[in-house]
């Protein structure tokens, strides 16, 4: 495994963490055709690659317009998450990136753990543009994460929901 940066981190060596990441996860996962497998491998690879993540995991696309938590390394995340409620439901509702300085600035921000001071949510979705899930990271530390953790996040996803869309939804919605 490699070694965790940290928040102080440039842009620069955030980017590489993710490509390397990626890469890794890519070797790693090459013949594995299990979502949940998948999830489980990303979550840990990023959980341990950055000091600064607090709270690691996915919520899934489980019914119509709600997700469940999937895969996760920190405290207990919340159950179900609402399309109308949050940042997650928020980036699940508008599929757009949520990068968020400080939590308690947004008014829909649900409260699953009191540490939690910045967030980020990439959506993954399919080829077709279906919901897969959101993976959701939090930190203890305000505005920890920076475009280079989305852009990293969100290149993740994609390849995400290209190797895993055919498979990785529960949900069949329209």
């Amino acid at each position: 495994m490699r070694n965790a940066i940290t928040v102080e981190a440039g842009a620069d060596v955030r980017r590489q963490q993710y490509r390397d990441i990626q890469q890794g996860l890519a070797s790693m996962l090459e013949d594995e055709p299990d979502w949940v497998a998948a999830m489980t491998s990303v979550v840990c690879e990023l959980h341990h690659g950055f000091d600064y993540y607090d709270w690691t995991g996915f919520y899934r696309h489980v019914e119509p317009e709600a997700l469940a938590v999937g895969p996760y390394q920190g405290t207990h995340g919340c159950l179900r998450i609402d399309f109308d409620r949050g940042i997650c439901g928020a980036c699940a509702r508008t599929g757009e990136i949520q990068l968020v300085d400080d939590v308690h600035s947004r008014p829909d921000h649900i409260a699953c753990s009191a540490s939690t001071q910045s967030e980020l949510v990439v959506p993954v979705t399919t080829r077709q543009g279906k919901l897969m899930a959101v993976l959701d990271v939090d930190s203890d530390r305000p505005a920890a994460f920076s475009r280079a953790d989305a852009s990293g996040l969100e290149a993740l996803c994609d390849w995400l929901g290209e190797t895993y869309g055919s498979s990785g939804s529960s949900l069949d919605v329209d």
